[in-house]
This record gives C-alpha cells, sequence and structure tokens, in this order.
C-alpha cells in the first residue's frame, strides 16, 4: 500500500537465522518494519536463499514480526471487539493534510457467538448521504439484521458533509488501508474474506473501492448505485464476488442505466475471460432507489478470496488523484506514461504452467455519451496501446509456479526472462511490507524494465 507520510528513521539490517531466530534478531527486524510504518523508503536488502522446507516457518516468522511492530507503532488502533449489538462506538483522526478536521466514528462488533478457525469474514458498510448522524444509526440498524453470521462490522461514519460526502477521497482511502492493514494483524478476521458493500452514495463508493482494491477482497456489494464504468473498471473484479442490486425505476442520476451498463459489461467480461467474474447484477423490477437490502451480504458470504489467481487483469487508474502500487502480485515501480496527468495502465497477467504471458499497456478512454443536463460521462471507448515504458516487479510463490523449475516470462510478446527464480529473503520482507497481507508474503520475484524490450 502506497504511503500517505514520510519520516526519517533509521534503517535496521539484520543477518538472523530465519531457521532458529533469536529474540534480539527478530526485534531487529520488528525495528525494520516499525520504520516502514512510519514512512522510511528503504528497501530491505538480504540475498540468502530460502530452503523450500524451510519456507513455511521463514514466511510465520516474518509476518509475525510485522505484526509486532503494527502492535506498537503510534496509531489509533481499532477499538476491542465486542457484539454489534452492544453499540460501543470507537474514532480515528484522518490526516489533516487529507481532510481538514476530519474525524470518523465507526462502530466495530461482531454477529455470531462461534467463531471460526481462520477467523470471521469482515463487513465494511457505507452508509447514504443524507444527515450522516441519521444514516449512521440506519447503518447499524440494517448491519445487525442482515443474516451473515458469524461476522465482523466495521460501519463508518462519514466525518465532514457536503463536498467531502464520498467514500473514495484520499482521506478514506487512509481509513480503508489502515483497516485493512489492522484488521489482517488482529487475528480476528479471516484475510480471505473482507467484503465492502453500500447504500447510495455507499453503493456509489464501494463499487469504485471494489474496483480499486480488489486484491484484497472477497467480493464487493454495492446497491442503490451506479458508476459510469470509467470510475470503477469492470475488469479489475476479476477474481471476486460481485454483487449491484438497483431498482429498475431508479433514474436518478442515471443509476438504472449506468447499472444496466455495468450489467452489460460484467455478461461480457465473463464470456470473455470464462470463470474470473462472478457476478449478479440485479435491476430489481417495480423498484426506485428503495430497495430490499438483506440479500447482499447472505450471497456475498459464500464467497472466499483466491489470493493467488493465475489471471490478472488489472487497470490501474487514479482514484482522487492517487494511484495504488500494487494488485495482487504485481508491484509498480514507475506506471507508463506517469509523467501525464490521469494516465492509465493496463496489465495483464496469465500463467499456465511455469509461462507467465504479461502484456502491458497505456489505456485511453473516449467518452462517447454525456448526460445534457448533470454532465454525468454515460457511455465510453477505450483503446489500450502497448507500454513503452514504466518498470514493476512480477513477485511469485509455488502457489503460482513451481520455483523447483525454470520460469518464462513473456512480456508484450517477447520472452524476457527464462530460467530458475530464487527463493530469497529480501523478496518475503518486502513483499510483506508492501502489501500487508499474510498471503502475499512472496519468495520470489521477477523485476521488468519494459524499455528493455
Amino acid at each position: 500500500m502506497k504511503r500517505f507520510f514520510r519520516t526519517a528513521v533509521s534503517v535496521f539490517m539484520t543477518v538472523f537465522s530465519f531457521s532458529a531466530a533469536t529474540a534480539s534478531e527478530t526485534i531487529v527486524l520488528k525495528d525494520y518494519f516499525l520504520g516502514k510504518l512510519e514512512g522510511d523508503t528503504t528497501v530491505y536488502a538480504d540475498s540468502r536463499i530460502v530452503r523450500p522446507k524451510k519456507l513455511k516457518n521463514t514466511g510465520l516468522e516474518i509476518w509475525n514480526a510485522w505484526v509486532e511492530a503494527n502492535k506498537v507503532f503510534m496509531e489509533e488502533k481499532l477499538i476491542p471487539l465486542v457484539p454489534l449489538s452492544d453499540s460501543i462506538s470507537g474514532k480515528w483522526t484522518l490526516p489533516d493534510f487529507l481532510e481538514p478536521a476530519a474525524v470518523m466514528p465507526y462502530y466495530y462488533g461482531y454477529k455470531g457467538e462461534e467463531k471460526p478457525e481462520a477467523g470471521r469474514p469482515l463487513f465494511i458498510y457505507m452508509h447514504g448521504s443524507g444527515p450522516k448522524d441519521m444514516e449512521w444509526a440506519t447503518g447499524l440498524k440494517l448491519c445487525r439484521r442482515f443474516d451473515d453470521a458469524p461476522s465482523i462490522y466495521f460501519i463508518p461514519q462519514i466525518p465532514n458533509e457536503q463536498g467531502y460526502y464520498r467514500w473514495w477521497l484520499q482521506s478514506k482511502q487512509y481509513a480503508w488501508e489502515k483497516l485493512i492493514r489492522l484488521a489482517m494483524v488482529s487475528g480476528d478476521v479471516d484475510p480471505d474474506r473482507i467484503y465492502m458493500f453500500g447504500i447510495s452514495e455507499g453503493g456509489y463508493g464501494s463499487q469504485r473501492l471494489a474496483s480499486y482494491y480488489a486484491d484484497y477482497l472477497a467480493g464487493a456489494g454495492p446497491m442503490a448505485g451506479g458508476e459510469p464504468l470509467k470510475n470503477a473498471p469492470v475488469e479489475n473484479c476479476a477474481n471476486i464476488a460481485f454483487s449491484l442490486r438497483t431498482g429498475a425505476e431508479d433514474s436518478g442520476f442515471y443509476r438504472n442505466f449506468l447499472s444496466s451498463v455495468v450489467k452489460e459489461s460484467f455478461a461480457r467480461m465473463a464470456s470473455e475471460y470464462p470463470g474470473l467474474f462472478t457476478h449478479k447484477v440485479e435491476l430489481v423490477p417495480g423498484m426506485g432507489h428503495a430497495i430490499d437490502y438483506s440479500s447482499t451480504t447472505i450471497w456475498l458470504k459464500d464467497h472466499v478470496r483466491n489470493p493467488y489467481p493465475k489471471r490478472v487483469v488489472w487497470e490501474n487508474f487514479d482514484m482522487d488523484g492517487r494511484y495504488r502500487d500494487g494488485f495482487y502480485n504485481i508491484f509498480v515501480l514507475k506506471r507508463p506514461d506517469e509523467d501525464k496527468t490521469g494516465s492509465r495502465a493496463f496489465y495483464d497477467m496469465k500463467i499456465d504452467g511455469n509461462t507467465i504471458n504479461m502484456n502491458v499497456s497505456t489505456v485511453v478512454w473516449k467518452t462517447v455519451k454525456t448526460d445534457p443536463h448533470w454532465g454525468i460521462e454515460l457511455v465510453f471507448e477505450k483503446e489500450l496501446v502497448p507500454a513503452e515504458d514504466g518498470s514493476f516487479i512480477l513477485y511469485l510463490c509455488d502457489e503460482l509456479v513451481d520455483l523447483d523449475r525454470e520460469v518464462t516470462l513473456v512480456v508484450n510478446g517477447k520472452e524476457y526472462f527464462r530460467g530458475k527464480v530464487k527463493r530469497l529473503v529480501e523478496n518475503m520482507v518486502n513483499s510483506c511490507c508492501r502489501f500487508c497481507d499474510p498471503r502475499r508474503v512472496y519468495p520470489a520475484a521477477i523485476e521488468v524494465d519494459l524499455q528493455r524490450l
């Protein structure tokens, strides 16, 4: 996750043996991770090879050091987990440079007494754009009633109304990335069962966020919304479950029309990429802006994230002027055409056995239909052009390829790499703090510079 702030800290390097780490050696790695949380940009360097039989334990030791660093990092934490019925709330102060005087209250609680061994699913709910106190209270009532236990709920209130009443602005991105990071290290949440959903303004927000953060999600369920495709590229929702429910008569801001465009796009993607686009997009007959909200989480909860998809399609688009720097096993070092305002890149990765085909393009969107009253962009065409610059790291693990055998990487139709890829300590440490995800502590990596093609 791209950091929102930078501070100078000491850099700790380590020589500890991952097969039998001492307490002091573990502290050294924890201190390195703490520096990363505080904003240090130094890349970890340790080229020691990790033997396959030590890989699992090494990954656990690295992740545990990350967990310990998060525990001591000075920040507002999640409040203790209690039953959602207790209505206990906490609050986070968002960075002033992202949104002045922004305090985000939230409810955080669980439903169902039995905790699954892997942890409870986490549902992140976003309310609509009415008076925020009323909307937040309504959200709590709804979320208590949804039939999705055992589960955990994070139910935030928008900090400020008017122009800041958007769930996808950078200040809220800060909150989502903090929440995901803290959920991953909590031990309470199943890292493969995180879901975002919302109603009305929360429907718009969860649709955008689903496309932006799909690699962390098992599913998303916007309701009574409908974003123009440019704001939430459908391709990014490959490998997750996506539900969109909008009233067929909900014509405000073209919600029904835009939802029908989303429905057509998901159907087209499902045909083009068989098995990748699990979706349920419905225009509810006879209904306007108010619909039955109860079926969304029931459908979502049956879907589990695949953290190691062998086909990834990702349009790296800016949301409120900010780009992601990673998606699944791709970590961007330099975006193609990054000197051009609003530029977008498209990454298409396909793994077949030990052969990886990667196509990288720039994306040009053209608006072909605009609403004459509101100026809403409704229909688009887009063109992909092979990228000529940019660089990225392709992280690998044994779930994606057989690392004991030769790997072939083809980029934009040209063979870029052929050979064995080493399992290294530095890859595991760097990927751990780049993705903040226990499933993405990758032992192997190939760095790609498109100018070398």
